[in-house]
């Protein structure tokens, strides 16, 4: 059974980078460094996406393959990884 990513965000470049904690409201009470994981720069190969190791985040880049694509039928890319399917 797939299951789709918790979250999937579109990007315009293919060299991305993820910390788990940007995007997350702000506020009065808000401490960056008690959410999230360790920045960590990610990039998109020729399938379209790739997955944050840390979080699952999806980055998708905008009119690639996998734009449009329904997330849960599509394997797990952390960077570095070859899912298998070219």
């Amino acid at each position: 059974m797939s299951i789709a990513p918790p979250e999937v965000s579109k990007v315009t470049t293919t060299r991305v980078w993820c910390d788990g904690a940007t995007d997350i409201r702000s506020g009065e009470n808000y401490r960056p460094a008690a959410l999230g994981h360790p920045k960590i720069y990610l990039q998109i190969d020729e399938h379209g996406y790739v997955d944050c190791g840390y979080c699952d985040r999806r980055f998708v880049l905008e009119g690639g393959p996998a734009d449009g694509v329904d997330q849960s039928q599509l394997t797990d890319i952390s960077e570095g990884a070859d899912p298998g399917h070219r």
